[in-house]
């Protein structure tokens, strides 16, 4: 790592245009707000309509409340794939020393520490994520592996970075949770010197043959896991309706490409219950 001191951002936006995401699920999203000039725009929370000023507040009391809880979970409830998928991402990414590296919604740091062990003396990663119960779990493992890298409190629809300065941007499991995703890919695509590349780790659309047992398991094995083993149902309930509400392969692909990457692609993992999209900024 670059210098061996801590820098931690405090980082706060205040979100004014609407979201414009396409609905990605059978069930139906009311229009976001209306014409009026008055008029409060909403996005969705799950399957709930909220004020889009109360969404960032709603996601943060989720991953304040199941930070603690936040690995162990993340085992359980995937059998240890969550493993093997950021493996598989990290292998893609192939970090080299001296990279300039960031990874947003960096949360427990799993992927912000294997790259740090690879970019070396030389290299350079941050570690970010807009909550900071998740941020501070992910700072003591950094430490705890005498890892001293920098570590920011930022948004990732407004970042506090220089244009075209970063090689790799990656982002595992935390786009679908951002209320305005095609802001935060702009942001990505701005902070990437050109050449440089992003990676969008995130559930995705299943399989239709296996979409059935799916949403059972899903809507009734999950938040009974949340409240056995974080004793929280209802942020594993918001899980399951947020992936619902995620958009699919094709279209993250071209919100991707609308922010100005090339080279577009993803990579489908275990019959699509999640997917590593890639791009180019040229």
């Amino acid at each position: 790592m670059r210098s061996g001191e801590l820098v931690t951002n405090f980082y706060q936006m205040i979100m004014n245009s609407p979201d414009k995401s396409n609905e990605s699920v059978d069930k139906a999203i009311p229009e976001s707000a209306s014409s009026s000039a008055n008029a409060e725009s909403t996005t969705h929370f799950g399957y709930q309509t909220v004020a889009e000023g109360e969404k960032e507040s709603k996601v943060a009391e989720v991953f304040h409340s199941v930070a603690s809880k936040y690995d162990i979970m993340n085992d359980v409830m995937s059998g240890g794939l969550h493993r093997l998928w950021k493996m598989f991402t990290i292998h893609r990414v192939a970090p080299r020393p001296g990279m300039k590296m960031l990874d947003l919604a960096s949360g427990t740091a799993d992927l912000a520490i294997a790259f740090a062990k690879r970019v070396g003396e030389s290299g350079e990663v941050w570690a970010t994520d807009i909550n900071e119960s998740m941020l501070r779990v992910g700072r003591d493992r950094l430490l705890d592996k005498g890892l001293v890298t920098p570590v920011a409190l930022a948004n990732a629809e407004h970042l506090p970075f220089a244009d075209n300065y970063f090689d790799v941007v990656t982002v595992a499991f935390g786009l679908r949770n951002m209320t305005h995703k095609d802001q935060a890919l702009k942001e990505m695509f701005r902070v990437l010197r050109p050449g440089g590349r992003v990676f969008v780790l995130e559930f995705s659309k299943v399989n239709d043959a296996l979409q059935k047992p799916y949403d059972f398991y899903s809507f009734n094995v999950l938040p009974k896991m949340g409240e056995l083993i974080a004793n929280d149902s209802d942020s594993y309930q918001y899980l399951a309706e947020s992936i619902r509400m995620h958009p699919d392969q094709e279209t993250l692909k071209g919100m991707m490409q609308d922010a100005g990457f090339e080279f577009v692609k993803y990579h489908n993992m275990t019959f699509g219950v999640c997917a590593l999209h890639e791009g180019v900024k040229l």
